[in-house]
């Protein structure tokens, strides 16, 4: 039913016209929080995402992409060495969202329509009952427009694009629909999709007053189609021959100069001091790309060979392996996080309830996270976080992190088990040898 209601809703988006309603925030208003008695300034909050970056696609993990900026960051905060995303975008955005796991919401893989339930509390709408703006600029793909878009879902502005991924300079979908937007409402832009992204975050920076903020930068990259100016090409002329890996290496280069432009605002206007930011990447790299009709045909002659590169991880975007599930993630605010790297599994569901407690923010009711508070970014705070089990679900696969542990289960009863302490880059199944833990 709910693929059948997603089906409807992306084909009625088809033809809408470019004005969407925007609905009254008071929409949440039995689950609006309780001031949090004594809370200081709540900190700004910049939450970055990249768009299939692989565990060896940034420079501090030996890769032979230069990203200078976000190596810098890294150095200067906390690198989560397990971080946990999905295996794909949608269903890592909606954890990121909500604290929840995505199947929660019938979201299994990427996907359209409708979403999220009518009285689901995001963390933009749990920010903005705080007193903080929210914004979003990139890549939404957590519904559908005209109904399911990001000013229904507690951010103050919005802009970037409505679908899974674009043409990054005609902003068109795969099958050419429109999908490049300000506050809900579609426009049309020129320019590079990452320069486009990294201005609008930059504004937001710029005019942001007094007030607290929440800014999530999507970026589109280095997500398939790529086409990329010489500017960023012409680094890797000499170092990598495939030429769509090439494209990739640059597109990650590209954004990396996006998110330094983006750490240059907050400085220029003195805002590093009370501002979190925190980076990641939405699932691993993704092994290559070809299609001869999608966007129009523009990349039937140049199709993508080689992209992201996940090792020493196994595995590709959409399993369940780790190279599929773990990747590149830091946090950063200088004269708050000490330097350092944590080794303790970290979900990207634990995001919403850490981000919220740093924000003062008290649910007015039970919120039914699966992620926990981390205590790891709190500026007060020294308190340890013991992980939770870890769950994931596709459409052909579950899997299940407790411990050292973690189950990968199949259709047809198979199963594979793999000890992560000992066996990090699950290179030996142990399901028929330890039959007694598959079953628990």
């Amino acid at each position: 039913m709910r693929k059948k209601r997603n089906r409807r809703c992306f084909i009625r988006s088809l033809g809408a016209a470019a004005a969407f309603a925007l609905a009254a925030f008071g929409r949440y208003g039995h689950a609006a929080p309780q001031e949090a008695p004594g809370a200081k300034t709540p900190p700004n909050i910049v939450f970055i995402l990249a768009d299939d970056l692989g565990w060896a696609d940034i420079g501090y993990h030996g890769s032979e992409i230069k990203t200078p900026n976000l190596d810098r960051l890294a150095r200067e905060g906390v690198r989560f060495d397990h971080f946990y995303v999905m295996p794909t975008c949608t269903p890592t955005r909606v954890a990121l969202m909500t604290g929840r796991y995505p199947s929660r919401f019938g979201v299994l893989s990427p996907a359209y329509g409708r979403i999220f339930d009518p009285d689901t509390v995001t963390l933009a709408a749990a920010l903005r009952a705080k007193g903080y703006t929210t914004h979003i600029s990139g890549k939404w793909h957590m519904g559908s427009p005209p109904e399911c878009v990001p000013l229904k879902y507690g951010f103050t502005t919005s802009y970037g694009y409505f679908h899974g991924q674009i043409d990054p300079y005609t902003h068109l979908y795969k099958t050419g629909e429109r999908s490049w937007h300000r506050n809900d409402r579609l426009v049309e832009e020129k320019g590079h999709a990452t320069d486009l992204i990294t201005r609008e975050a930059v504004r937001v920076i710029e005019e942001a007053g007094e007030k607290p903020f929440f800014l999530y930068v999507a970026y589109s990259v280095p997500h398939y189609p790529l086409n990329e100016p010489e500017k960023w090409t012409k680094i890797y002329e000499n170092s990598i021959e495939n030429p769509s890996r090439r494209l990739y290496a640059a597109a990650v280069t590209h954004m990396d100069a996006g998110v330094g432009r983006i750490v240059e605002a907050l400085k220029r206007l003195k805002k590093v001091k009370n501002t979190l930011v925190i980076f990641a990447s939405d699932n691993g790299g993704q092994k290559s790309w070809h299609s001869r009709t999608q966007y129009h045909g523009r990349y039937a002659d140049k199709p993508h060979t080689v992209l992201g590169n996940n090792r020493p991880l196994r595995g590709w975007k959409g399993q369940l392996y780790e190279g599929g599930i773990r990747v590149p993630a830091f946090a950063w605010r200088p004269g708050t996080l000490q330097p350092g790297v944590i080794s303790t599994p970290v979900h990207i569901v634990d995001m919403m309830p850490t981000i919220c407690a740093l924000a003062g923010y008290v649910p007015g009711r039970d919120p039914a996270w699966d992620g926990t508070d981390t205590g790891l970014l709190l500026a007060a705070s020294k308190k340890g976080f013991k992980p939770h089990p870890f769950y994931w679900k596709t459409p052909g696969a579950s899997a299940v992190r407790e411990g050292k542990w973690k189950l990968i289960s199949y259709r047809k009863n198979r199963f594979e088990l793999f000890d992560l302490e000992n066996d990090p880059y699950e290179k030996k199944d142990l399901a028929p040898e330890k039959p007694e833990i598959v079953k628990r």
